[in-house]
Protein backbone atom coordinates (compact mmCIF):
# COMPACT_ATOMS: atom_id res chain seq x y z
CA UNK A 1 0.00 0.00 0.00
CA UNK A 2 1.36 3.29 -0.96
CA UNK A 3 2.56 5.44 2.16
CA UNK A 4 0.32 8.17 1.44
CA UNK A 5 -2.51 5.72 1.56
CA UNK A 6 -5.37 6.21 4.17
CA UNK A 7 -4.95 3.09 6.62
CA UNK A 8 -9.01 2.00 5.77
CA UNK A 9 -8.48 1.88 2.20
CA UNK A 10 -7.02 -1.40 2.91
CA UNK A 11 -10.80 -2.32 4.17
CA UNK A 12 -12.20 -1.79 0.82
CA UNK A 13 -9.59 -4.49 -0.72
CA UNK A 14 -10.13 -6.97 1.80
CA UNK A 15 -13.91 -6.26 1.25
CA UNK A 16 -13.52 -7.04 -2.36
CA UNK A 17 -11.73 -10.21 -2.01
CA UNK A 18 -14.11 -11.53 0.40
CA UNK A 19 -16.84 -10.77 -1.74
CA UNK A 20 -14.78 -12.23 -4.92
CA UNK A 21 -13.56 -15.62 -2.92
CA UNK A 22 -17.44 -16.01 -1.67
CA UNK A 23 -18.66 -15.71 -5.25
CA UNK A 24 -15.45 -18.48 -6.57
CA UNK A 25 -16.89 -20.72 -3.42
CA UNK A 26 -20.96 -20.04 -4.73
CA UNK A 27 -20.24 -21.16 -8.82
CA UNK A 28 -18.30 -24.05 -7.37
CA UNK A 29 -21.17 -25.41 -5.04
CA UNK A 30 -23.41 -24.51 -7.99
CA UNK A 31 -21.59 -26.28 -10.47
CA UNK A 32 -21.44 -23.34 -12.59
CA UNK A 33 -17.26 -23.62 -12.30
CA UNK A 34 -15.12 -26.47 -11.04
CA UNK A 35 -11.63 -26.07 -9.08
CA UNK A 36 -9.22 -26.09 -12.26
CA UNK A 37 -11.37 -23.20 -13.79
CA UNK A 38 -11.46 -21.14 -10.13
CA UNK A 39 -7.61 -21.56 -10.11
CA UNK A 40 -7.59 -20.63 -13.89
CA UNK A 41 -9.65 -16.95 -12.71
CA UNK A 42 -6.98 -16.44 -9.65
CA UNK A 43 -3.89 -17.33 -11.58
CA UNK A 44 -5.44 -15.05 -14.39
CA UNK A 45 -5.51 -12.49 -12.16
CA UNK A 46 -2.32 -12.78 -10.79
CA UNK A 47 -0.61 -12.56 -14.45
CA UNK A 48 -2.23 -9.51 -15.11
CA UNK A 49 -0.19 -7.98 -11.93
CA UNK A 50 2.77 -9.10 -12.94
CA UNK A 51 2.75 -7.48 -15.90
CA UNK A 52 1.17 -4.07 -14.71
CA UNK A 53 3.59 -0.97 -15.25
CA UNK A 54 3.30 2.51 -13.11
CA UNK A 55 5.95 4.26 -10.76
CA UNK A 56 8.31 1.24 -8.74
CA UNK A 57 5.61 2.32 -5.86
CA UNK A 58 2.96 1.27 -8.00
CA UNK A 59 4.49 -2.23 -9.47
CA UNK A 60 5.28 -3.21 -6.11
CA UNK A 61 2.25 -3.11 -5.33
CA UNK A 62 1.26 -4.82 -8.29
CA UNK A 63 4.03 -7.73 -7.07
CA UNK A 64 2.29 -7.60 -3.54
CA UNK A 65 -1.47 -8.13 -5.28
CA UNK A 66 0.25 -11.27 -6.81
CA UNK A 67 1.96 -12.49 -4.11
CA UNK A 68 -1.23 -12.53 -2.64
CA UNK A 69 -3.20 -14.06 -5.34
CA UNK A 70 -0.38 -17.20 -5.60
CA UNK A 71 -0.73 -17.85 -1.64
CA UNK A 72 -4.80 -18.31 -2.22
CA UNK A 73 -3.49 -20.82 -4.87
CA UNK A 74 -1.30 -22.42 -3.08
CA UNK A 75 -3.76 -22.05 0.36
CA UNK A 76 -6.76 -23.16 -0.97
CA UNK A 77 -8.68 -20.20 -0.50
CA UNK A 78 -11.59 -19.53 -2.79
CA UNK A 79 -11.01 -23.28 -3.47
CA UNK A 80 -13.35 -26.12 -1.93
CA UNK A 81 -11.31 -29.08 -2.22
CA UNK A 82 -11.91 -32.37 -0.98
Amino acid sequence: MPKSANPRSGAAGLAALSICESLILAMGDLKIMGEKDAISVIKDAAEAHRGAGGTEEERDLHTEVASILDRIISGGNSIRRP
